[in-house]
This record gives structure tokens, C-alpha cells and sequence, in this order.
């Protein structure tokens, strides 16, 4: 039996939450050793959501569930049918300089102020975003449980993998189009061999970094 597209699931848990607008938002690459930090936040009018564009999204959930050529898909629905859209990226140098963590959060806060508008819900996946000028939710699992946010997941681990694919151009060798700098044995064996990169964050502390001087 098929499974049921997610899609509608997703927009059935905002529009419970009784607002006209929603927002959400999501970032890619945390937990990467190369390239950047990129959050994304999307601001979707349930007024004007119409069953067709709803339809359009019937496959949208969590970008790490979805293959590369779904979320390719899904990227230009959502820039149609999302009332707004901020996609806000963190270079590897800034990441080293104020934490990942601080980092993270304010890549967030700055995508979903972008967004947020007068009487939106607005959501944040996994986590509380600190202090910010309007009021919002931290969701568990939000990418597989709001329609914000997980369109926000696409759109931020697509536009870091497009980010990715071109670094790997410029940047031949360390295979960051496979793997898009995340600490995977090919990446770890290119280090080995090639050294690091300008995208390379050097304040982690990864086993992939122990056999260089990056003193």
C-alpha cells in the first residue's frame, strides 16, 4: 500500500495553529567541516494557499528524508507558492570566530525576522532561538512536522548543495559535490592527502584535522 504524501500532514499541523501566517525555519550544514552555514526561513499565507498549490507540495517533509532530485523539485514550488522567503548563509571564517553555536542561532533569528510579519506564528526547528523582536516556538522534529519548516529545510540544504557543487569546480580534489563537506571518509582521505581549503572550519575539533599543523 502507498504511503500517504506527507505534504498535506504538514500543513494540516499549521494550519491547526489558528494563524494566517506561518513561518518557519530550518538550517543545512551544521554539522559539516567545509563550507557554509545556511538558514532558511518561509512564510506561508494559509488564505491563500489553494488546493492546487498544496497539491504542488504534496512531497515536501524534511530535506534529509528527500532524495537530491526531490528537494531540486520542491525548490521552485515553494519559492511560487511561499509569501516570503530568506535564505541567510554563515562563512566557514565567521563560524571559526564566534562558534558554531552562536552562529547558528543567529542565522536563524536573522532568516526568520526576514520573514515575520504582524500577527504570524513563527516556528524554529529543534530549538528556542534566544532573544528576538517577535514571538516564536521551538518544534521538535519541526522538519517533519510543519510545512514551514520543512520547506525551510529544503530550501537551505538546497542552496548550500548548489553552494557545494560549484566549490567543487573551483575547488578540484576534495569531492565536496559528494560528500558537501561533511567529515565523510573520502572527505577525511582528501585532507589527508590535499591538506584544507579555505571552506574548511578550523575550530573543529575532527579526527579528519589531527594529522596537519593548523596551528
Amino acid at each position: 500500500m502507498r504511503r500517504p504524501a506527507p505534504g498535506p500532514r504538514l500543513f494540516a499541523h499549521d494550519r491547526a495553529l489558528g494563524a494566517r501566517f506561518v513561518a518557519g525555519a530550518d538550517e543545512a550544514g551544521r554539522g559539516c567541516l567545509a563550507g557554509p552555514l545556511v538558514a532558511a526561513a518561509v512564510l506561508f499565507d494559509h488564505q491563500r494557499l489553494h488546493r492546487a498549490e498544496i497539491r504542488a507540495l504534496a512531497q515536501l517533509n524534511d530535506s534529509k528524508a528527500q532524495t537530491p532530485a526531490a528537494r531540486a523539485e520542491l525548490y521552485p514550488v515553494i519559492l511560487r507558492v511561499a509569501s516570503r522567503v530568506s535564505i541567510v548563509s554563515r562563512c566557514a571564517r565567521g563560524i571559526d570566530a564566534r562558534g558554531l553555536h552562536v552562529t547558528n542561532l543567529s542565522a536563524l533569528r536573522e532568516a526568520l525576522a526576514n520573514v515575520a510579519c504582524d500577527g504570524a506564528i513563527c516556528l524554529s526547528d529543534g530549538f528556542a532561538l534566544g532573544e528576538t523582536p517577535y514571538e516564536h516556538r521551538a518544534v521538535i522534529r519541526g522538519d517533519a512536522t510543519s510545512a514551514a519548516i520543512a520547506a525551510a529545510s529544503v530550501l537551505a540544504k538546497e542552496t548550500r548543495d548548489r553552494y557545494m557543487r560549484r566549490a567543487d569546480e573551483l575547488n578540484p580534489g576534495w569531492g565536496f559535490a559528494h560528500h558537501v563537506g561533511y567529515a565523510s571518509p573520502e572527505h577525511r582521505r582528501a585532507i589527508e592527502r590535499l591538506g584544507v581549503t579555505p571552506l574548511h572550519r578550523l575550530s573543529f575539533d575532527s579526527v579528519a584535522y589531527q594529522q596537519l599543523s593548523l596551528g
